[in-house]
């Protein structure tokens, strides 16, 4: 059973910066792909970066580019997403989810297949 944890999550200031956690367990993860999404409150679900678990190739939608750093540890199966110079509107729950049949980076949240339980980044202006 897969089980995608998140932590890291908080409140901060305009231009602060957080790093978010997914621990991720139950399985090997070669060939899969972790991305983040968000949901802000009375909005759609979007997709923020992912990371292939092989070779840590990244893919970052374009508002996040510059400011958000997606990586991975294959040795603690934990993906990070260091996120900077924070702003208001980046206040959301954010998810980690896994992608286990990824050919390429896909920004559905409907072709992942595992979630976590999402963590709440509020940025304060």
């Amino acid at each position: 059973q897969v089980q995608l944890v998140e932590s890291g999550g908080g409140l901060v200031q305009a231009g602060g910066s957080l790093r978010l956690s997914c621990a991720a367990s139950g399985r090997t993860f070669s060939n899969t792909v972790m991305g983040w999404f968000r949901q802000a409150p009375g909005k759609e679900r979007e997709f923020v970066a992912a990371i292939t678990w092989s070779g840590g190739t990244t893919y970052y939608v374009d508002f996040v580019k510059g400011r958000f750093t997606i990586s991975r540890d294959n040795a603690k199966n934990t993906v990070y997403l260091q996120m900077n110079s924070l702003k208001p509107e980046d206040t959301a729950v954010y998810y980690c989810a896994l992608d286990l049949h990824a050919v390429i980076f896909r920004t559905r949240d409907r072709d992942y297949d595992y979630w976590g339980q999402g963590t709440q980044v509020t940025v304060s202006s």
